[in-house]
């Protein structure tokens, strides 16, 4: 898919065609809409389908006059119906190209960075001013991130409610997909700062003291996303870990239950064995004998343990 964008009165409005100082969307684009955008515009190929690999990651780059910033998005995986209202968080890598006239961004999936701008749902954006668009899109990316975290600690707070109630794999396996989650928003967070503050420095992108001051806005928040990340991630390891512990411990309570049980059966197995031998030198009592010394001696065993405290 590919869309145009340009800013009027103030507003993104969509346009039919590429025009100078606007926005080029290209989402998930077909083979056909990437050499059409190569014959519209002067871009190299090789920034075009940069970030049509999933595994790419973040970095910026120059070529004769052109800028490549790829950065790393969050996105919402489909839910697994097998493990109840699970979310999965995953990322992407988005590309921001820069040319002598136009703004191109491109991405595998149709994400709430750019579509809201594409609805013209933000205000006070000026395509016109390349620089502070970018750096537009840089802070709603981190933004964006932080939006998801917040999910993802809620999330987690209702998955540790219901572990209190009853601890079985659903919750388990939630937890364990929250965990992936925070894990890679770290990796791309960390990837994402980098860039960015190459980006800072200046000697990629001509920086006026307005657009200096919103990429370092967006710093701010890529590097608050990541302290929060680590603190839900060690969080959520402490959290299995406890519960790991606790499964362990009731595990070995069943066990010593059961235990205990099969040594007090054995008595009675023990009693009923010896009387049923043919031994005719040696006179055995009535019937309900066995049956009474049984019941004494699972009586004894059963206050001893009590006394030793190991039932």
């Amino acid at each position: 898919m590919i869309e145009y964008f340009k800013t009027v009165d103030g507003r993104i409005t969509p346009v039919e065609k590429p025009e100078a100082g606007c926005w080029i969307n290209l989402v998930a684009p077909t083979g056909d809409e990437v050499r059409q955008i190569l014959c519209e515009i002067d871009v190299d190929d090789g920034f075009l389908r940069a970030a049509l690999d999933p595994e790419e990651s973040s970095r910026v780059e120059t070529e004769e006059g052109q800028l490549l910033l790829i950065v790393d998005i969050p996105v919402l995986e489909q839910s697994d119906s097998s493990t109840r209202d699970v979310q999965m968080y995953t990322t992407l890598p988005m590309a921001i190209i820069v040319v002598e006239d136009y703004v191109i961004t491109v991405c595998l999936e149709d994400t709430s960075v750019t579509r809201q701008l594409a609805n013209g749902k933000v205000r006070g954006v000026q395509i016109g001013l390349k620089t502070r668009f970018v750096f537009q899109l840089l802070l709603r990316v981190a933004g964006r991130f932080l939006n998801y975290l917040r999910r993802i600690q809620r999330n987690f707070t209702k998955i540790e409610q219901r572990l209190y109630e009853s601890l079985n794999n659903d919750e388990l396996m939630q937890m364990i997909a929250l965990s992936k989650s925070l894990i890679y928003f770290s990796a791309s967070l960390r990837g994402n700062e980098v860039t960015m503050e190459k980006v800072l420095r200046g000697r990629l992108l001509k920086l006026y003291e307005d657009d200096r001051d919103l990429l370092e806005d967006a710093l701010i928040e890529v590097r608050q996303a990541i302290d929060m990340a680590n603190v839900y991630s060690s969080v959520m390891s402490s959290t299995m870990e406890a519960y790991s512990s606790v499964v362990s411990n009731n595990l070995n309570s069943i066990m010593k239950v059961l235990t205990i049980i099969t040594v007090i059966l054995t008595i009675p197995n023990m009693v009923f064995g010896f009387y049923g031998m043919n031994v005719v030198s040696l006179p055995l009592p009535f019937a309900w004998f066995p049956a009474l010394v049984s019941i004494l001696a699972c009586v004894a065993a059963w206050a001893f343990l009590k006394i030793r405290k190991l039932y």
